[in-house]
């Protein structure tokens, strides 16, 4: 006979182990069943398995989840002509940011058509441009030239010339066979859910790194614009060497590279000016990266080449080359620099993914953003592609000339694979210099996080610490080695952080909201009172923005989905109440219209001077009578106070919604520059639904921090701060329902 069990929910409980005392309580609650058979558990599990099965797969192929639903009513047009537009910068970004990476142009635009077709397929963010970028480029040239210098491709012959043809095809093999390794440590990373592991990668310490890596940039271009050959170095101190090495190659010079670079670098900033001043008039950014077409044109007819020695491209072969895997036996002297690539990489990519997901309102999965830029990489290195990361330029390109979805990055591929295909070849006469000066003039975003040291210096000093070592580590001792330091020193300032505690004098209240007996605790309705176990910082302020939603049970995306339909729901009736309005003043109703709106104000009137029943009020709290009006008058929540706030006995319940979050800050001992930015974006988000939010228990040092940090403003002002959550509550409570403050009171005094 089968045992007998019951089932309630996706709980078995077998009859053996309940007691006789219990046998009565679980039969009112469910029904007996027989056990079930392994048929039965098969097909069970399989039912289940299904929508699990669903669920991966629109996790792992996102654009099976969004494709389907494309609007091309909404987008197509959008995604056109921003796609366009970054497929025309791609052609000159490619071909000069594939001079960093020491390989041919030909393959910079290898690597802007392939891995923008994967992470079509494979990527989560709408509005980032993937292909070539200069840091990654930098960073693969100097493994390049490490592992091919032109030392060891000398011809036997008298002159001792080098062997380019040799010395290209080889580091072509190096940039795949790295790129390769560091998407395979991507895929890795990505499928064990590694993806929390950029958050060690401070904003501070990025914005020195990638300070630092234009700094790199800018020492190996000069060559091209000074028109001088210096020598090769690698290894620590080699920026300082090249620049020693550069200076004394000046009187050198040649004139007609310096000319050019001059004239083109003109051009860019004048051009790129007039669209950052004028972008809101203009349609789109003017292509100024188009000057390679003129600048092609006039070395051609000209006949610069040879007349004036000027260093060209050289040959572009039209067409696309047959796939083939990388060199494995080159992994293991490259697997420190993979990885490398492979963190730098991702660390770009998510902070822009991020930044754009936050501006446009959509999520972007960190772990998936590894596996698919690891795809890019990997799959990438078979087709001749090198590394590959979102570009800052390109990504603001295609968001301001109305992206909406990855589409847009396949029609910038379709613009690369006809230059790649037909007119590739009409580059082979553009000069180096003009190439160089794109790549300069690019960097002038980066450059501008200089500011960031004189911002810091007022704000957060340990910060600012982390950027100088990030930056000097990087400078001196190259790219991978200044990572690795920047990530130590990062390490030990959390350490710090957490060890070296800063003390103040805290008001001792002994007051409570609830009831003296623990027992009797009610959740007062309406209010959330969040805290968290760990002090804030860059390394977790994302994951307390997504605890907080959490613990809060409020969903911001359909609120702010809902408060947009109410608004334009509201500006329909209004719409309709001004035509209704407008027919009775053409009809001669003009007296009923001003007698109607006379009573309106009168009602309005009574309302304001209509003043609450004084009840007992708790005077440990005191009104704070500075506060601002964006605070005071931010919303009323009268309407939604529940009928019964608190009840003695277990049968109390709370039928009202959330209305205001309550922070207790008393763990958090200091606030970075990242915090404080997640903690705007926190304020801002529940000022967009209509909830209002307060900080409790914030120590002296805290405070002074998010004063210096410029946190305080009219979104955000000071009355939202009380000494302790108890004092919060009670604010709280005499602004939803005045009579609250009574019951709230006796309670103090049981």
């Amino acid at each position: 006979m089968a045992d007998r069990c019951w089932s309630s929910g996706d709980f078995v409980v077998h009859r053996e182990v309940l007691d006789e005392n219990r046998l009565d309580e679980v039969a009112q609650k469910g029904t007996w069943s027989t056990k079930p058979t392994v048929g039965e558990r098969v097909r069970e599990s399989l039912r289940c398995s299904v929508p699990k099965l669903k669920h991966m797969v629109l996790t792992w192929i996102p654009i099976l989840a969004w494709l389907p639903g494309y609007s091309f009513r909404e987008n197509a047009m959008g995604d056109l002509i921003s796609g366009c537009s970054v497929g025309i910068m791609h052609l000159p970004q490619g071909m000069a940011y594939a001079f960093l990476a020491s390989v041919r142009p030909v393959f910079g635009l290898y690597t802007s058509l392939y891995p923008v077709l994967i992470y079509f397929i494979f990527g989560t963010s709408r509005h980032i441009s993937i292909g070539t970028f200069a840091v990654i480029s930098i960073m693969v040239g100097g493994v390049t030239e490490r592992l091919a210098p032109d030392s060891d491709f000398m011809t036997n012959g008298t002159n001792r010339t080098v062997n380019i043809d040799a010395r290209d095809s080889y580091r072509v093999q190096v940039a795949c066979s790295l790129t390769a390794l560091a998407g395979i440590f991507q895929i890795l990373l990505g499928i064990v859910r590694f993806g929390f592991v950029v958050t060690y990668l401070s904003e501070p310490l990025a914005r020195g790194y990638t300070t630092a890596a234009a700094c790199h940039v800018c020492v190996s271009q000069l060559k091209y614009l000074f028109g001088v050959r210096p020598a090769r170095f690698a290894g620590p101190f080699a920026i300082i060497y090249t620049l020693v090495d550069i200076c004394k190659l000046l009187p050198q010079t040649r004139a007609p590279e310096l000319v050019i670079s001059l004239v083109a670098i003109t051009v860019l900033i004048v051009v790129k000016e007039i669209n950052e001043r004028h972008r809101q008039k203009l349609p789109l950014p003017f292509p100024i990266e188009l000057l390679v077409v003129t600048a092609t044109i006039i070395t051609h007819f000209c006949g610069l080449p040879a007349t004036y020695r000027v260093d060209v491209v050289g040959e572009i072969p039209s067409g696309l080359k047959a796939p083939r895997a990388p060199d494995p036996t080159l992994f293991s002297q490259i697997i420190g620099d993979a990885f490398a690539v492979a963190i730098v990489g991702y660390a770009i990519t998510i902070s822009l993914g991020k930044t754009f997901a936050l501006k446009h309102g959509y999520k972007v999965d960190s772990n998936q953003e590894l596996v698919a830029v690891g795809l890019c990489n990997a799959i990438g290195a078979c087709f001749w592609c090198y590394a590959v990361t979102s570009s800052l330029s390109r990504s603001l390109v295609q968001e301001s000339t109305g992206g909406r979805t990855q589409i847009a990055g396949v029609v910038s591929s379709v613009v690369v694979l006809i230059a790649v295909l037909k007119i590739g070849s009409l580059f082979e006469d553009l000069p180096k210099a003009v190439l160089s000066t794109i790549v300069f003039v690019n960097l002038k975003g980066m450059f501008k996080q200089f500011m960031d040291v004189s911002l810091l210096w007022k704000t957060n000093k340990v910060d600012l610490l982390v950027w100088l070592v990030t930056f000097v580590s990087t400078i001196l001792l190259n790219l991978d080695m200044g990572l690795a330091v920047s990530i130590g020193f990062s390490m030990l300032t959390i350490i710090f952080r957490a060890q070296v505690l800063q003390n103040s004098n805290l008001l001792d209240v002994s007051l409570i909201f609830f009831s003296n007996s623990p027992a009797q605790a009610r959740e007062i309705p309406g209010i959330k009172i969040i805290r968290s176990s760990a002090t804030i910082n860059f390394t977790n302020a994302e994951m307390y923005r997504e605890f907080l939603q959490e613990k809060s049970g409020i969903e911001f995306a359909k609120m702010q989905a809902e408060k947009k339909k109410q608004d334009a729901k509201q500006r329909c009736e209004q719409k309709k109440n001004k035509k209704e309005a407008k027919k009775k003043l053409n009809g001669g109703n003009e007296c009923a219209v001003t007698k109607e709106k006379c009573n309106q104000t009168e009602v309005a009137l009574d309302l304001t001077n209509t003043s609450p029943s004084k009840g007992q009020v708790n005077w440990a709290y005191q009104a704070d009578t500075n506060m601002s009006d964006s605070d005071s008058d931010s919303r009323s929540h009268t309407d939604e106070a529940p009928e019964v706030l608190y009840q003695g006995d277990e049968t109390s319940t709370f039928r009202s919604d959330i209305h205001s979050v309550i922070l207790d800050m008393s763990t958090t001992s200091s606030v970075d520059t990242v915090t404080v930015k997640f903690m705007k974006t926190i304020f801002r988000e529940f000022k967009e639904v209509d909830m209002d939010i307060y900080l409790a228990s914030c120590q002296v040092c805290v405070v002074e921090q998010l004063e210096k940090a410029d946190f305080f403003s009219e979104l955000v002002p000071k009355s939202i701060l009380f000494v302790s959550v108890h004092d919060a509550v009670l604010h709280v409570l005499r602004k939803s329902n005045p009579l609250s403050i009574q019951g709230t009171a006796c309670d103090t005094q049981m």
